[in-house]
């Protein structure tokens, strides 16, 4: 993932409607924009901008049928995020658990050695 794509991903999850209108379309694949509006108080217009946004990102993918909007939603952006976050993080702290790990139970035989 490049660094404007995950600049769009990380801004259009930002905002607490855009999370509201992913969570609304991942579990009701297919809802319909006038679906996705009717849980907001704020225009058809203001829902339809930050779709375009949700849909820049990659985060969300259209289908038109006749007059209606389907819209589904696409996990990949945020596995491509948790991915590149995670990964980086995971191997140190993974690293440093099996040293703690060695230590303490280290600790623990020599204490079994002393005590016997």
């Amino acid at each position: 993932m490049d660094t404007s794509q995950l600049d769009r991903v990380l801004a259009a999850m930002a905002h607490p409607s855009r999370r509201r209108m992913l969570d609304l379309v991942s579990s009701v694949p297919g809802m319909s924009v006038t679906a996705v509006a009717s849980h907001f108080d704020i225009s058809r217009i203001a829902v339809m901008k930050h779709l375009g946004i949700l849909e820049a990102a990659s985060l969300i993918t259209s289908r038109k049928k006749g007059r209606v909007r389907h819209l589904f939603f696409n996990p990949i952006p945020i596995q491509l995020v948790y991915d590149r976050w995670t990964t980086q993080y995971a191997g140190f702290w993974a690293g440093r658990m099996a040293d703690l790990k060695t230590r303490i139970e280290g600790r623990a035989e020599m204490e079994e050695v002393k005590s016997a």
